[in-house]
């Protein structure tokens, strides 16, 4: 039956990864990270999970680099790849140690987390990216003759 086939064309999956980054980028900022944040610089003692025997502060910072600004770097689609990777190591500390017991409903925010910055990871940000627009200056420049100047 084609009239349950879709067919967009492949520029949409760009659209697609767009809403994703921003979407999720977003949500792990607002949901966990700003939280976070304010708790690392603010005037009471820190109290956090510490899973690596990092302590308390430098666990709750290595959370905030990740939730906050690897999301921002997510959203921007700078550095994805890269910042994909302590997304996904926050997220699965987070399975392993705060939620592997709980039941699904609980489980399913840091699953779903994690199995979309996995995504990302494997597919990378998509035209409506700071990454593709530095990939395709890279290209412009290396493309410029050597006796021209670059603009």
């Amino acid at each position: 039956m084609n009239l349950l086939r879709l067919e967009l064309p492949a520029r949409f999956q760009d659209y697609g990864l767009l809403i994703l980054r921003l979407a999720f980028g977003f949500s792990m900022i607002y949901g966990h990270g700003y939280g976070k944040l304010t708790r690392l610089f603010g005037s009471e003692e820190i109290r956090f999970a510490d899973p690596f025997g990092l302590g308390p502060a430098t666990s709750l910072a290595l959370a905030v680099f990740a939730e906050v600004i690897c999301a921002l770097l997510v959203m921007a689609g700078l550095f994805t790849r890269a910042a994909t990777i302590p997304l996904m190591i926050t997220m699965a500390t987070a399975f392993f140690t705060a939620h592997f017991n709980d039941e699904f409903g609980q489980q399913e925010k840091v699953i779903l987390f994690g199995f979309t910055f996995l995504a990302l990871f494997f597919t990378g940000p998509g035209r409506f990216s700071l990454d593709a627009q530095m990939q395709k200056n890279k290209t412009y420049i290396e493309k410029k003759p050597l006796n021209q100047p670059i603009h």
